[in-house]
């Protein structure tokens, strides 16, 4: 980057630091740390849900995922509207009337501490875990920038995070994300202006689209049915993500600390509604349009010169190596199959004729392969290596074409979109540890009239959120080689969430039943979630990730009514249940 780039990076971030703890003066207590006095109002609530969901992973790894896929990754996102209005009815009235400061704390009244702790930890385990994928996504762009080693990047990002984090809690989080969101989408919306702008003369953004729709790119709606009927190992297409989205969706905004609690800072219930349902509007459109830009950066590169793979370090580190001259040889061919595909893109966009459009198809293939093929020598040429360049391709764009200045400042909307997503989710784990565990084991109630207690509590949330922290750098450290990473960090929260759902579920709908046997169906739930996840992964079965949050959840619905059943009536006897009436 130039030196007028980092100026405009430094400053970016910067700014957004300094108004966030500035914002961030408020009660030294519980209540001011986690859930910012509990009074804002509900656009503030809608920018920090939204903040909290548009992480690093969304601009950075969302363009390449419909870059690479297509933009079908959107119906993953069809069953949210319908999850909110669920949350708005059920969730937030109940969360509201108990004033807990997580969402927990209900689990407890409504069956018993064990399962209370249970659930915490299972949603500690996959956000500590997610948390963690946050931060390398950020550290993906400075160590490629950089050269920096990717293990002592992670430190560093880290470090600034949890500084930022500890420093402001909730109210910074809140505060700034208002801000970061106006920047980034502003930056985003500069960023397709431009891959539309270099386009050659004659090609515009509907020659553009047209090119990706004959490359698949632009299968917004896919079905999933084939000829041997439903693909339950498709993971992406309108089936599953009505139902699955449908299901991911309630447990992470109805049953996730770190979503929970951006709603729980509301005035009252109409402000934490309208936050909510305004979510379900615009997140749709929103993750639409971030895709929309991978298909144009893909068409734009049907008519420029494109790498053969977009982490420029690990081909640099490849190059040292004695795989060099095979690496070379793959280049050449793919370069005389890209000089053919911009001859073959150019004709079609003139002519719209089905044969134009079957050579671009065909050659693309034959560059598909030697991308393969290219790949395949990289692993053995750089052992270890992540050799899934998909979470670059927006980020090469950026670094390779865009106006100095410009460059500094899409950077910068990665950044801010990392700290927003990763501090919210370590504000909410300090969040559980300190109400879930420290004062509740302790045989504590939290007083809120106590000053004494509410300020030792204060710093005791400091340290679990400097925890947390240090955890989710480990993660990081390990999250090397996992792909798509708006692709891995959702295959992690379905490993655990419909399971979470689940016990929600049971305490919402199913009155009867109690502490047990939701307990036991949760332990049991969790196993068969796992076990299905391990035999698709060892090819006995096929069952896309979104599919997870449904066993989950109906696992621990039908065991827990199974045990319920069986469970003498001694067994069944457990404190009156709570409701939201």
């Amino acid at each position: 980057m130039s030196q007028i780039d980092w100026i405009v990076l430094c400053l970016t971030l910067l700014l957004i630091l300094t108004y966030g703890l500035y914002k961030s003066c408020t009660s030294k207590n519980l209540e001011g740390y986690f859930l910012s006095n509990r009074n804002m109002p509900w656009y503030l609530v809608l920018l920090s849900i939204m903040g909290t969901q548009a992480s690093a992973i969304t601009f950075l790894s969302a363009p390449g995922q419909a870059f690479t896929d297509g933009m079908r990754f959107v119906q993953y996102y069809f069953g949210l509207p319908l999850a909110m209005i669920v949350i708005s009815v059920s969730f937030v009235p109940l969360f509201s009337k108990l004033k807990v400061f997580t969402a927990y704390e209900f689990l407890e009244q409504r069956f018993d501490l064990k399962t209370r702790v249970l659930t915490s930890t299972l949603f500690l385990l996959s956000r500590g875990l997610s948390t963690g994928i946050s931060i390398y996504a950020p550290s993906i762009i400075l160590s490629s920038l950089m050269g920096w080693d990717i293990f002592w990047t992670n430190i560093v990002m880290g470090g600034l995070l949890i500084v930022y984090t500890v420093s402001g809690g909730a109210r910074a989080v809140a505060y700034t994300q208002q801000l970061q969101l106006l920047i980034i989408f502003g930056g985003m919306f500069i960023a397709g202006y431009y891959v539309v702008h270099y386009l050659p003369d004659g090609v515009g953004f509907t020659e553009a689209l047209k090119i990706s729709g004959a490359s698949g790119k632009l299968n917004v709606i896919t079905t999933g049915i084939t000829e041997k009927g439903f693909d339950w190992k498709d993971r992406y297409n309108i089936i599953s993500g009505i139902i699955g989205g449908f299901f991911l969706s309630l447990s992470y905004f109805g049953t996730d600390q770190s979503q929970v609690g951006r709603y729980l800072t509301a005035k009252n219930n109409t402000q934490s509604r309208l936050g909510l349902l305004m979510n379900g509007l615009v997140k749709v459109p929103m993750q639409f349009f971030i895709l929309l830009l991978g298909t144009l950066l893909f068409s734009y590169y049907q008519f420029n010169k494109a790498p053969v793979f977009f982490n420029g370090a690990v081909v640099d580190k490849a190059m040292q190596t004695s795989y060099a001259p095979a690496l070379s040889k793959i280049e050449g061919e793919y370069n005389l199959l890209q000089a053919n595909q911009q001859q073959y893109s150019r004709a079609f966009v003139a002519s719209q004729q089905d044969a134009d459009k079957l050579l671009v198809q065909q050659n693309r293939k034959s560059m598909d392969a030697l991308q393969k093929e290219y790949r395949q020598v990289l692993k053995q040429a750089v052992p270890g290596a992540d050799t899934n360049d998909t979470n670059y391709i927006f980020l090469r764009f950026v670094v390779d074409h865009l106006p100095h200045g410009l460059v500094g400042l899409l950077i910068a909307i990665i950044f801010l979109a990392a700290w927003g997503s990763i501090a919210a989710a370590l504000n909410s784990q300090a969040a559980c540890t300190v109400i879930d565990f420290h004062i509740r084991l302790q045989g504590k109630k939290h007083d809120i009239a106590n000053e004494e207690d509410c300020l030792r509590e204060y710093k005791v949330s400091k340290y679990y959120t400097l925890a947390w922290g240090i955890f989710s750098i480990i993660t990081a450290e390990l999250a090397t080689g996992m792909g798509s990473l708006i692709e891995a960090v959702n295959l992690l929260g379905s490993l655990f969430y419909g399971v979470i759902l689940g016990i929600f579920l049971v305490a919402l709908y199913a009155k009867k039943i109690q502490g047990n046997a939701v307990f036991i169906a949760a332990i049991v739930g969790e196993c068969i979630v796992v076990l299905c996840f391990l035999l698709d992964k060892w090819g006995y079965i096929g069952l896309g990730f979104l599919w997870l949050n449904v066993v989950g959840a109906l696992a621990v619905v039908i065991t827990a009514w199974i045990i319920h059943k069986i469970l003498p009536a001694s067994e069944k006897a457990q404190p009156v249940p709570v409701s939201a009436e």
